[in-house]
């Protein structure tokens, strides 16, 4: 294969990914030392955390906006360089309101990029599924860095130096897209800012069956895969006993299996349709997580762990259903506004979780996540059977 521009393109929107993930994951692995320093529980750090994924996803929205009239290569690197920016003033907070506000303030730089680069990768490839799924490597790649990196350098060094590693990653991909990567034609230049962000055309958006059905099954997933990427470490540690290290290396395996995996299922999503991809992904999803609570010993740890990072890897199947009710100058806005509002959703799986295992113990927690993934997919049974059309 001969590479060619395009690949360029797909790899460093993948390294942009993968940079502005890291500054997000790298604070999950030493959850316990920022709790136990600012003298907080974890219903409270969870609403730090769900304060920066849902400033996440409603940067969603305006990154379609902005990348149509600005163009998608200003809009990542401004997504890449502001990662890298607030992971460095989290990690120098002197406390935790403060550590809040910067933590709000990374989530909504690392928000401008998904959509924008999504936005960007449609208008470069005709098979959008594969393209998704190679993109979203970032994701698990990161996964893999951020928990053992910060794991080991929190043990060591202590949280803000691990939470940092945001900084050392972000500043090479801003430099190697800003040095690569062509400006891009805005879509829409001269359309008033204004016009874009009435209500209507997003309320009828919104509104389409299928949109609307795709908008409630990538909710779901995505609440139970922020509860994940939020508590995994800390519930490993505290219900199954393990080490800090030892949870630090099962966390970044869950992100090693979608890394592996989520191109093999934006081909099936691209070959043999959008809705049995993501049955598959909601079953693996439900069995993996069931087997967390239940399974004894590091090796059903480990079989849950594969189970989920398989089943987890599902937004290469359900933001492609996305793209196909979507037109092509539609796609910047309303893929933003569509993961708009599913992430805004899903951001409330961080305080969730945390609140529950609070409240009533981890398995409860995660007993939880489990029916409502398995509500979703006998929806999603249910509206094949009896094509129902959403």
């Amino acid at each position: 294969m001969h590479w060619r521009y395009r690949h360029t393109v797909l790899a460093l929107c993948t390294f942009a990914f993968f940079a502005t993930m890291v500054g997000r994951l790298a604070v999950s692995p030493v959850v316990p030392q920022i709790r136990a320093d600012f003298a907080i529980s974890n219903t409270v750090i969870g609403v730090a955390l769900t304060g920066m994924w849902l400033s996440y996803a409603l940067a969603q929205f305006p990154s379609g906006v902005l990348g149509d009239r600005y163009g998608e290569r200003a809009i990542v690197l401004l997504a890449v360089g502001g990662t890298g920016v607030m992971s460095f003033l989290v990690a120098i907070s002197p406390g935790y309101a403060v550590f809040v506000v910067c933590v709000v303030l990374l989530g909504a730089f690392a928000g401008f990029h998904y959509s924008t680069a999504t936005a960007l990768l449609s208008r470069t490839y005709d098979n959008i599924g594969t393209a998704i799924g190679v993109h979203t490597i970032g994701a698990p790649a990161g996964g893999l860095l951020a928990p053992i990196a910060a794991a080991w350098i929190g043990v060591r060094y202590g949280w803000r130096p691990a939470v940092a590693i945001g900084t050392a990653v972000a500043v090479p991909a801003f430099v190697l897209f800003a040095l690569a990567v062509r400006s891009t034609e805005p879509q829409r230049p001269d359309q008033p800012m204004r016009e874009r962000f009435q209500a209507g055309p997003v309320v009828e958006l919104l509104s389409r069956p299928p949109i609307l059905f795709t908008a409630v099954i990538a909710s779901v997933g995505a609440f139970v895969w922020q509860g994940t990427a939020s508590f995994l470490p800390t519930f490993l540690i505290e219900h199954h006993g393990l080490s800090s290290t030892t949870a630090g290396v099962l966390f970044s395996s869950y992100f090693v299996v979608q890394a592996v995996v989520k191109p093999a299922l934006g081909w099936l999503s691209d070959g043999y349709g959008r809705d049995l991809a993501i049955a598959v992904s909601l079953g693996t999803s439900a069995l993996g997580m069931a087997l967390f609570v239940v399974a004894p010993g590091i090796v059903g740890i480990g079989v849950a762990v594969v189970s989920i990072g398989i089943g987890l890897g599902m937004a290469v199947t359900v933001e492609p259903r996305f793209m196909d009710e979507l037109s092509e100058r539609e796609q910047g806005v309303g893929f933003g506004v569509v993961r708009t509002v599913y992430l805004v959703i899903s951001s409330l799986g961080s305080v969730v979780v945390g609140l529950l295992a609070d409240a009533a113990g981890w398995a409860a927690a995660f007993w939880v996540l489990v029916a409502l993934l398995v509500a979703v997919l006998c929806a999603l049974v249910v509206n094949a059977a009896f094509d129902l059309g959403y």
